[in-house]
């Protein structure tokens, strides 16, 4: 029933009822308010969630803007300090810049190896194959387990200078025992290894773009004469690009936020030389090693609003190379 019907429904109803009928006429105007979908029964099975956004989402964030214009310890109250966290971070702080430069290194490689690689698998992966859900599940399963302590522990066995990497430099006599975790100059990419290597998620994510790919462009192109190469990139690539966008955007910012890794592989120091010393490991040392939650609050800031305009820089770019369906 539409509105205008419910109105007029309750028009004919007032102008035939009596003083006598007016309770029956109060329980049509609810019943048809109900129909509406009116009452207060929305609320209450929405409450649950407005409870986590306010309690766990916006007051938590809301207490951190405030508290990164303090000096704040969490032993004693803070003390308003305006902008001298924000000053001291970019004037007087030369391990917050070394953790600049290691995240954007970071992101910078390992975001498009991760997603070359994930493509490249998915396409692999995306074909009619006997077990071939066996095979999509073990190239899943890093994702799964990358992002645990114990893996980074592993990883850090496996560069280290009696690690498995070295022995399989020996097989090809490379082997300098070297300590690639120890070494300021290779460090970090040990890590962007490790990134590298969790590629299952992007990939599940390409496989189910290519599995809505239509196959009668590609059997066309290839009566054509058009070979994979061509195919690809004329073909597969500008379809799929909403799917690599979206890939790119969680990527990008899933890299910024890295913490575990950089912390297990580096003991919690962000050594050699900070050259692991990722944003997320620094912004945790400084609230919860040292102490300065105020300081480490500004860093959260900082933190948001980078991820913030790299997500808009992508959007407005989108225009010009995401192709969709209209």
């Amino acid at each position: 029933m539409t509105t205008a019907q419910t109105d007029a429904v309750v028009k004919e109803a007032s102008a035939s009822a009596t003083p006598s009928d007016q309770r029956e006429r109060d329980r049509m105007r609810r019943r048809l308010a109900r129909r509406r979908g009116g009452g207060w029964w929305p609320y209450l099975f929405l409450a649950p969630w407005f409870v986590g956004l306010f309690g766990l989402t916006i007051y938590p964030m809301l207490d951190s803007l405030y508290l990164s214009f303090t000096n704040f310890d969490l032993l004693t109250p803070a003390q308003w300090v305006g902008m001298d966290n924000y000053d001291r971070m970019f004037t007087d702080d030369p391990v917050f810049w070394d953790s600049v430069h290691a995240t954007l290194v970071y992101v910078v490689v390992s975001v498009p190896l991760k997603l070359a690689l994930a493509l490249a698998v998915a396409m692999l992966l995306n074909r009619d194959l006997k077990g071939i859900g066996l095979y999509r599940a073990a190239f899943y399963l890093p994702s799964l387990l990358g992002g645990a302590v114990a893996i980074a522990i592993v990883w850090r066995q496996v560069f280290g200078g009696d690690g498995l990497f070295n022995d399989f430099l020996g097989w090809f006599g490379l082997n300098t025992g070297q300590d690639w975790i120890s070494s300021p100059d290779t460090a970090l990419y040990t890590l962007v290894l490790l990134a590298v290597w969790q590629f299952g998620t992007p990939m599940v994510i390409f496989l189910a773009g290519l599995k809505q790919l239509p196959k009668d462009v590609f059997e066309a192109a290839a009566i054509d004469g058009a070979g994979p190469v061509t195919r690809f990139f004329k073909i597969t690539l500008p379809l799929l690009t909403p799917i690599v966008f979206f890939n790119v955007v969680l990527q990008i910012i899933d890299a910024f936020k890295t913490f575990t890794p950089a912390f297990v592989i580096s003991n919690g120091s962000g050594g050699p030389l900070n050259s692991t010393m990722l944003y997320s490991l620094y912004l945790y040392k400084k609230g919860f090693t040292d102490l300065q939650m105020g300081y480490a609050s500004a860093l959260a800031w900082v933190l948001f609003l980078v991820i913030a305009l790299f997500t808009a820089v992508n959007f407005i770019a989108s225009r010009y190379w995401v192709h969709y369906d209209d």
